[in-house]
């Protein structure tokens, strides 16, 4: 790999993508981060990346929309030959919506919504983003403890999630040939503005997650960020086709 590699991180605006682009900015790796619609928010994560010396990028793009994935990858080249480069090394499948209901409610719609953002979104972008990511590189998809911990109303998202570690799995058989690790990293509950900020904004919630976790409180974005830029690193280079939760033991 080079001195300097380059990771792209979708839905690296905010939450726990903003947190691993921070934490990936320390180690000396830049970033070509994404958001949807907010760029403000993306601007100030870039520029806050240049002040730690470390190379940012901002581009839009909805994960939800394949069809948008071909004029990504022909941004990503332009910013790769930006600086001075044509691969990048990390691929940080972050991105992501909140998704509630229960089986007797979650209509085709909810469905298909989740399906897209979840499952073919990953799926379809790192099929596009093959042909640039260097051999040796190395490949985190998102997942969730709710995969494991049962919680009624999110049987959608869950089952997406659980999708998402057997695709891993299946990625990283593919790609070992070109020597790239594929893992899953699912983060039990974390106080962001996801699913309406309910773990973070909620008391009640907060308190449940923290008596029902062996550390005893619930998780924040930089128990996140820095735990994957780790994997990412040469210290986990060894460390492939794994679901890795990182959930303070939560419902252990």
């Amino acid at each position: 790999m080079p001195s300097s590699p380059i990771a792209i991180v979708t839905g690296g605006s905010r939450g726990l993508g903003r947190s691993t682009v921070e934490a990936l900015a320390r180690r000396g790796v830049s970033s070509i981060l994404t958001y949807k619609s907010n760029e403000s928010a993306a601007r100030e994560v870039v520029e806050g990346v240049q002040h730690a010396s470390a190379r940012a990028a901002a581009l839009q793009l909805d994960t939800g929309e394949t069809g948008a994935f071909e004029r990504f990858a022909d941004m990503v080249r332009h910013v790769l030959r930006e600086w001075g480069d044509d691969r990048f090394d990390f691929l940080v499948n972050m991105a992501g919506t909140s998704h509630s209901g229960l089986l007797t409610d979650v209509t085709e719609d909810d469905f298909d919504a989740a399906y897209r953002v979840h499952v073919k979104g990953p799926f379809f972008l790192t099929q596009t983003l093959l042909p640039l990511i260097r051999d040796g590189g190395r490949i985190v998809n998102i997942s969730s403890g709710l995969t494991r911990i049962i919680y009624p109303g999110r049987i959608a998202y869950g089952s997406m999630k659980g999708a998402v570690e057997v695709m891993t799995r299946y990625m990283a058989k593919e790609l070992g040939p070109r020597r790239i690790a594929v893992n899953t990293v699912a983060p039990g509950a974390i106080q962001t503005d996801f699913s309406g900020g309910i773990v973070r904004d909620n008391p009640e919630v907060a308190r449940h997650i923290a008596e029902a976790t062996a550390l005893g409180r619930p998780g924040l974005p930089d128990d996140i960020g820095p735990m994957i830029a780790s994997l990412l690193s040469e210290d986990n280079r060894w460390v492939n086709a794994q679901r890795i939760e990182v959930s303070g033991g939560q419902a252990i």
